[in-house]
């Protein structure tokens, strides 16, 4: 692909450079559908970002685009706080009916803020107000957020550098394989809950990811997942499940932690709950531990409209037969898992190894620097994918739930290509 020189001028004169995301995908982005984006010159990218998970429907799906233009052109309510509207109303009706029941789920619905890390954050305050205790365990190489409760609770040493203040009142736990199999599955931690004289004071909460995706898309086994429900069960902790990026369907099922067969104490939702890249994050719990006073965690875009009628749009749309989703989901992965079991026995020497569960995979590198590269050719080649890992050393595929085999068989092969491309 030949890429003109693009106008950034604006960007890097007036925008801080804090910016990150513009800078691997030098051009100016100016429309986008499907599985599909397009810059201001017409070049066109094969996108298997899907806007960090925000995007699990494509971009401007033409079902959740014609909800919202329907809901907007006849003035319905788009700033809300927590007000009801008839919009949140077919939200949790919808969600109660098509995700909750069939689950056999008891949540209640929380709507702390508009993004991830403000779900993140109630999920924290909530398990120290029920628990009366401050500490939190987390796991190596999580990622929570970048709000300062997250950051307490994620284990990247570069964002939580970057809150300038001590991150207190978090403790890491080796997450599963991060000591290889050489120590049995949570004996430091239980030993150290057992131990008068560990110096960990009594968690209130343990917050995990089942699949880590900044960490490197870690995949932890469900079995080490009913095993982390049943310390938390027998040391009197809250279980937090962040399914924030791993939810709404990406790993197959709607919940990541469904395939472990486990219910979490609290789960944090976000990023595609609304399903059109509108901010919407949740904040779900069992009901026992609505304890909360009226107004005592709030924000004034908790009640964004726009998101909850593309948010029930999406769930009627594409959850009605969850089933169909899943089983689409598992397929595509599987195109996708024979894709880089091919790639990893070509470059044997180059790959560590590859992971994933449904759509979310990752490829290590043993060259850190790699990773990078071989995203920065796949631009070039017009396909969009990111890196991942503590060193970035790791290639993550993202794509849409809802792509093409043939969309997925084309990305897969530029992807082979830049590796090649990059050895």
């Amino acid at each position: 692909m030949t890429i003109t020189q693009p106008d950034l001028s604006v960007f890097e004169t007036l925008e801080s450079e804090v910016r990150s995301y513009c800078r691997g995908w030098p051009t100016v982005f100016d429309r986008a559908q499907g599985s599909r984006m397009y810059d201001e010159d017409g070049h066109e990218y094969l996108d298997f970002f899907a806007g960090a998970g925000s995007l699990n429907y494509g971009h401007n799906n033409p079902v959740l685009k014609r909800a919202l233009l329907d809901y907007l052109e006849r003035d319905g309510v788009t700033h809300g706080l927590d007000m009801s509207t008839t919009a949140k109303r077919a939200f949790l009706e919808s969600f109660q009916n098509l995700i909750l029941r069939p689950r056999d789920l008891p949540y209640k619905v929380m709507f702390p803020g508009p993004t991830g890390t403000n779900a993140v954050e109630s999920a924290l305050k909530l398990a120290r107000k029920v628990k009366g205790r401050e500490a939190i365990v987390s796991f190596t190489n999580a990622f929570h957020g970048m709000s300062l409760g997250s950051l307490a609770v994620t284990g990247n040493a570069f964002k939580r550098a970057g809150a300038g203040i001590p991150l207190v009142h978090g403790t890491p736990m080796p997450f599963d394989h991060y000591l290889d199999g050489k120590v049995p599955d949570f004996l430091w931690f239980e030993r150290l809950l057992e131990d008068q004289g560990s110096g960990l004071n009594k968690p209130a909460a343990v917050i995990v990811e089942t699949v880590q995706g900044e960490g490197g898309i870690n995949v932890a086994r469900a079995e080490w997942l009913r095993a982390l429900q049943d310390l938390c069960h027998r040391q009197d902790m809250l279980l937090i499940v962040d399914d924030i990026q791993m939810g709404c369907g990406r790993t197959g099922a709607f919940f990541s932690f469904e395939e472990a067969g486990i219910t979490p104490d609290i789960v944090t939702v976000s990023k595609s709950i609304s399903g059109y890249g509108l901010p919407m994050a949740l904040t779900l719990f069992k009901p026992e531990l609505d304890v909360w006073e009226p107004g005592e965690h709030n924000g004034t875009f908790r009640g964004n409209n726009p998101a909850f009628v593309t948010a029930a749009a999406a769930l009627q749309t594409y959850w009605t037969d969850g089933s169909a989703m899943e089983k689409q989901t598992r397929a595509r992965g599987e195109q996708v898992e024979q894709t880089l079991v091919a790639l990893v026995d070509e470059h044997r020497a180059d790959i560590v190894e590859y992971r994933g569960r449904g759509l979310v995979w990752g490829i290590e590198f043993r060259d850190k620097e790699r990773a990078g590269l071989v995203a920065r050719r796949a631009f070039e080649l017009g396909l969009l994918i990111e890196t991942s890992g503590p060193q970035g050393e790791v290639v993550k595929l993202l794509p849409a739930l809802t792509i093409t085999a043939e969309e997925l068989d084309e990305g897969l092969r530029t992807l082979t290509r830049a590796v090649r491309e990059t050895a």
